[in-house]
């Protein structure tokens, strides 16, 4: 069974956060908060955490669309080709906060998703997601726990969110009710930005 764990997200618990990161590293899966709905993570490096993840959601991992949880921009370099003065500028102006862009990836990619040409990546407005990746050294996969299809109450409150996944992950942490609207997905792999979801993030600051 999952643990359940408190973190406030204005000062989150040097203490609680290495339990979390323990877990990742141990090849752990922890349902997270963001700055928009929870999600479902684990070490972008584990190879057995990852299949775990594309179970769960009943996909199959090479065609998954996961996000990379990075905890600034200083990472990019690590997935992501070279990009110009011009996208940089807007994952300047718009992170951290409730946006994913989705920017060309480079051979770095772990193998996993070498065939992806496009990698998304997230920055999120929530302490305790960022401060997981600091701690963690790399980035966290994040996928949504929420049903695209209708937006069901146990996406907001950690407590149901425990309930109902207990038996499928690590860890829950409880770091107060989540939100129910997704990130804007942005995709700046072309030559124009192209908005392919709105969501939480404004999507006219482009």
């Amino acid at each position: 069974m999952a643990q359940f764990i408190k973190i406030y997200p204005e000062n989150p618990n040097e203490k609680e956060i290495a339990k979390v990161v323990k877990i990742l590293r141990d090849g752990g899966i922890i349902i997270y908060p963001t700055d928009t709905v929870y999600g479902l993570g684990c070490d972008i490096t584990n190879s057995k955490a990852l299949e775990r993840i594309a179970k769960i959601k009943g996909i199959k991992l090479e065609k998954a669309n996961f996000s990379f949880i990075c905890s600034d921009l200083s990472n990019l370099s690590d997935y992501v080709k070279q990009i110009d003065t011009a996208t940089f500028k807007i994952l300047k102006r718009s992170l951290p906060g409730p946006y994913t862009f989705i920017l060309p990836g480079n051979n770095n990619l772990p193998k996993e998703f070498k065939k992806k040409n496009t990698v998304g990546i997230r920055v999120p407005d929530n302490n305790i997601a960022l401060e997981i990746v600091r701690q963690l050294g790399n980035p966290v996969i994040s996928t949504s726990i929420r049903d695209e299809d209708e937006v069901l109450e146990y996406s907001t409150d950690p407590e149901l969110i425990f309930e109902k996944w207990q038996n499928l992950v690590d860890a829950v942490i409880d770091g107060g009710y989540g939100d129910n609207v997704a990130s804007t997905i942005i995709d700046l792999s072309g030559a124009e930005p192209v908005v392919v979801r709105e969501g939480k993030g404004d999507p006219d600051i482009f």
